[in-house]
């Protein structure tokens, strides 16, 4: 006997098995389920969600801190004794735990856009665990070695923030399609209003944030002053070895109002440029004297010093990436480099028309100079001829011999002290790293007549946004990258800023109102339908050969005649 029974077949749902299958490792139809999220499912939506931000501000931190990569190396060579380029791994791998986080965090949401159940695979949870630790690790490790680096994010936020307001607020608009959805599809009215009063309260939060947001780069074009001057620090580091002659030439070549430079004492009284302890990383001295190499650079006599090859590192560590862009001929002079003394930087100056800036390491105490290393800087900087009103003078000790020996010496001072302080010492000057001053404190300085150079400002953004703050100086390790910029990345005023705000919330309102709508709309159209008809109407919408709704399965069972 032959009996008929319907059997549905169902539709292939090729992206929503890739969707789960990936997510939770559900490919089949029967893993997945429309029911309501597990609490321990919920609490690694939270946990993932938690990681994603992190990740995100770690990124951000390290994309902004690219301005100061070469001195994060020079911190680690520091402490290891070694130079290496450690940004790279660190690059590589916040960018690979950010790229995979995100993709998480997308398939997430959309398992939110379809109504699917959220499971995370056990795979994906220890990802995500080792990427959470990571990045926490990572921060303590940059807190304790680092820990003013982290005012690079405060400080970009006033470059970047206009920009990421906008950014944030689409992606919070776009996400009305999907808050929209479950509130439409919630059967709990309780759900629904607390999930509509979170989503509401984040959107009302970024559509007054610019009020918080200070930027002096929103100002009136007229009130912009004139471009800061750019002082090579070692020259032109990223051109040719630093503090070399080559460098300070390539400086000057960029066009460069100063050259800035670290100064040790030799052993023998000579002033010479060198901004680490030892001599191990900038020079062969591990060749030369091996038995000396750790030892401190104020040690030897300058004959020693001279004999020393200051260029053939540069080519072997490429610490910025340039050598390859080197001809040979070029290679060949940096490959011929050799220690710098004070005087040979500041003829040069003296011939370009620079000034000169400079810091002087004091010698050890068994070193013969090591209660006069200021008198002899001072012989060496009037012996080489250069005007006084070119040099900047930063040595604090015996500051009040200094300017009655040299008057015309423009007296700067390295530490942040308040302007009555300055004034009563004679300082004119003042060199801070670029955390040290916030725009009010710029202003107030020009206001006073004093002068301020901020290092070390290598990037277009950070220049720019010191431009519009007001400074007169900046040290910069890329002269050849700030010479470009002619005219701030960008400057608005307050009425454009304003109009830009209240034209972006009101496209934002406008859209997710009519997403809404939209969304009611869709919905209760679905359910003025019964399943029956849903089922009937597909069927016949849709073409037998491509889908088949229902379809006999014959059952045969014998039967006893």
């Amino acid at each position: 006997m032959v009996k008929h029974q319907p059997l549905q077949v169902y539709e292939r749902q090729l992206c929503l098995s890739c969707l789960t299958g990936i997510y939770g490792c559900r490919w089949k139809r029967y893993q997945r389920s429309h029911d309501d999220t597990t609490k321990w499912e919920c609490i690694w939506s939270f946990i993932l969600f938690g990681t994603f931000c992190l990740l995100l501000v770690w990124f951000y931190f390290w994309w902004e801190a690219h301005n100061d990569y070469s001195e994060f190396n020079w911190f680690l060579y520091n402490r290891s004794g070694e130079w290496n380029d450690g940004t790279a791994p660190i690059l590589a791998a916040t960018a690979a735990g950010f790229t995979y986080i995100a993709f998480l965090m997308i398939l997430a949401l959309c398992h939110v856009a379809v109504g699917q159940q959220l499971n995370l695979h056990w795979l994906h949870k220890i990802g995500v665990t080792a990427a959470l630790l990571t990045t926490v690790i990572g921060i303590i490790s940059v807190n304790q070695m680092w820990g003013e680096e982290w005012d690079v994010i405060s400080i970009s936020l006033q470059a970047t923030g206009p920009f990421l307001h906008i950014g944030a607020l689409a992606a919070v608009t776009a996400l009305a399609w999907l808050v929209a959805g479950m509130v439409a599809r919630a059967e709990r009215t309780r759900f629904q209003v607390v999930l509509l009063l979170v989503y509401l309260s984040v959107l009302l939060v970024l559509y007054l944030t610019p009020l918080s947001i200070s930027s002096p780069c929103i100002m009136d074009h007229r009130d912009l002053k004139d471009r800061p001057k750019v002082i090579g620090y070692q020259g032109a580091p990223m051109l040719a070895p630093e503090n070399t002659l080559l460098s300070f030439q390539r400086a000057v070549q960029m066009s460069v109002s100063g050259l800035e430079a670290d100064v040790a004492i030799s052993f023998d009284g000579v002033p010479f440029l060198m901004r680490d302890p030892n001599l191990r990383r900038t020079t062969d001295v591990r060749k030369v004297f091996p038995e000396r190499q750790f030892d401190d650079a104020s040690l030897f006599n300058w004959t020693d010093l001279r004999s020393l090859n200051a260029g053939q590192w540069f080519l072997k560590d490429d610490p910025f990436w340039t050598v390859e862009s080197m001809s040979a001929q070029e290679r060949g002079r940096v490959g011929n480099q050799t220690v710098c003394s004070l005087e040979q930087m500041l003829r040069m100056a003296a011939r370009s028309n620079c000034s000169a800036l400079f810091t002087v390491r004091r010698p050890p105490p068994e070193h013969p100079y090591y209660h006069s290393w200021v008198n002899i800087t001072l012989e060496t900087v009037l012996r080489s001829d250069i005007p006084q009103n070119l040099v900047m003078w930063t040595p604090d000790w015996d500051r009040d011999m200094v300017r009655q020996e040299a008057p015309g010496f423009r007296q700067t001072s390295v530490e942040k002290q308040s302007l009555q302080s300055l004034q009563r010492k004679g300082i004119t000057h003042l060199l801070l790293r670029y955390n040290q001053a916030s725009t009010g404190d710029i202003r107030y300085l020009s206001l006073n007549n004093m002068s301020l150079t901020l290092y070390t400002v290598n990037e277009p953004w950070l220049y720019s946004l010191l431009w519009c703050s007001g400074v007169s100086s900046v040290s910069s390790e890329a002269p050849q990258i700030l010479r470009d910029v002619l005219s701030p990345l960008w400057l608005m005023s307050p009425d454009e800023y304003c109009l830009i705000w209240i034209a972006t919330d009101l496209i934002s309102f406008a859209v997710v109102l009519g997403i809404f709508v939209f969304q009611k709309w869709r919905m209760s159209g679905m359910r003025s339908y019964n399943p029956e008809q849903i089922m009937l109407s597909a069927a016949v919408r849709r073409s037998s050969r491509d889908i088949n709704i229902m379809k006999e399965k014959l059952i045969f069972s014998d039967q006893q005649l």
